[in-house]
C-alpha cells in the first residue's frame, strides 16, 4: 500500500491499485493486509492469514472457471435483503509500498 495524505492509501486488490480511506483503521503500514469495503479500510488481517484467504478466492475462481466451461448453471442474484457480491480483492488488499 501507499499511503497519501488525507487518510488515503493506494492498495492492491487483485492485481488492481486502488485508492482507499484508512481513516477507519489505525497505525495501517506500508505492507499490512487490510479488509476493504466500498472503498474503506475496514480493519487489518495478519499476513498468513490473508496468504490464506487469496489462496481459497483463487481455487474458488479456478472452480468457477472450470464450471462455467462445462454449463453449469450460474448463481442468482442474491435474495432480497441480502448483500451484494464483493470482489475477490475486496476481501483482502495489501498497501503498496
Amino acid at each position: 500500500m501507499e499511503l497519501r495524505p488525507d487518510d488515503q492509501a493506494v492498495v492492491n486488490l487483485g492485481g488492481i491499485r486502488k485508492e482507499i480511506s484508512i481513516a477507519l483503521v489505525a497505525d495501517v503500514q506500508v505492507g499490512d493486509y487490510v479488509i476493504v469495503h466500498v472503498g474503506h479500510a475496514i480493519g487489518t488481517i495478519d499476513p498468513e492469514e490473508a496468504e490464506r484467504t487469496l489462496a481459497l478466492f483463487a481455487e474458488m475462481a479456478r472452480l468457477n472457471e472450470e464450471g462455467a466451461s462445462a454449463g453449469s448453471p450460474q448463481a442468482g442474484p442474491a435474495p432480497s435483503g441480502g448483500s451484494e457480491p464483493h470482489a475477490v480483492g475486496s476481501v483482502g488488499a495489501e498497501v503498496l509500498t
